[in-house]
């Protein structure tokens, strides 16, 4: 801590991020022990976050992120979408195929930013605020297979760090998507949609490019 900080803001907001990190939920006791400090602490800190509805404690005493936060995340989406539409822009000129930031909303991979070519006679149609469920499309797989822990060099020699699909979610389109990597609290993919019947080659590389790119304007 330097003199420029607040120790009790620091502590409170290492108390979020520790309960978003469960789903169960933790105890006065474990946060105590977890934090470093003493249990009158984390009860004051608790009660203070209580009343702004970022944490409620169910019957049993254990604390867990409260509704309130919801009312933050939603302010999340358009910076989101701000950092990400100079990349998008781009890939969705250089495939000429509608480009797209989808993270992810429960267990649903949610569309927050789209961008379309500007110089293609057709394309697909693809509008923000569209969802599928997380195992459909390259935009949801591709979240999904980040998820999974890093295999052995030998065994994942084969894996492109992308992922394409055909015809999941709309017949006759095509889906290229990469996972957003190494951005704290940002789960998510970029990628492209086209209506072709098989996604060229560039378009996987490229795709991973962009998901880089918006990686780095986040962090």
């Amino acid at each position: 801590m330097t003199a420029e900080t607040s120790q009790t803001l620091d502590r409170g907001l290492r108390v979020l991020k520790l309960l978003a990190d469960t789903d169960h939920g933790l105890t006065v006791t474990e946060l105590s022990h977890k934090l470093g400090v003493n249990r009158t602490v984390v009860y004051r800190l608790l009660a203070t976050l209580e009343q702004h509805a970022l944490v409620r404690r169910d019957l049993g005493g254990r604390a867990r992120v409260g509704l309130g936060v919801l009312g933050l995340g939603r302010q999340v989406h358009p910076l989101v979408r701000e950092a990400a539409m100079p990349a998008l822009r781009a890939l969705a000129e250089d495939i000429g195929a509608t480009a797209h930031l989808t993270l992810v909303d429960g267990a649903e991979a949610l569309a927050v930013a789209v961008v379309e070519p500007t110089w293609t006679d057709y394309h697909v149609a693809y509008r923000a605020g569209f969802r599928h469920p997380l195992e459909r499309g390259a935009a949801g797989k591709a979240i999904l297979a980040a998820r999974r822990p890093p295999q052995p060099p030998d065994e994942d020699a084969d894996a492109p760090g992308y992922t394409l699909t055909h015809g999941e979610l709309e017949a006759g389109a095509c889906g290229a998507a990469a996972p957003l990597l190494g951005v704290t609290g940002v789960e998510g993919s970029v990628g492209v949609v086209m209506l072709a019947d098989v996604v060229p080659e560039r378009v996987g590389e490229r795709v991973m490019h962009a998901a880089r790119e918006v990686a780095e304007a986040l962090r």
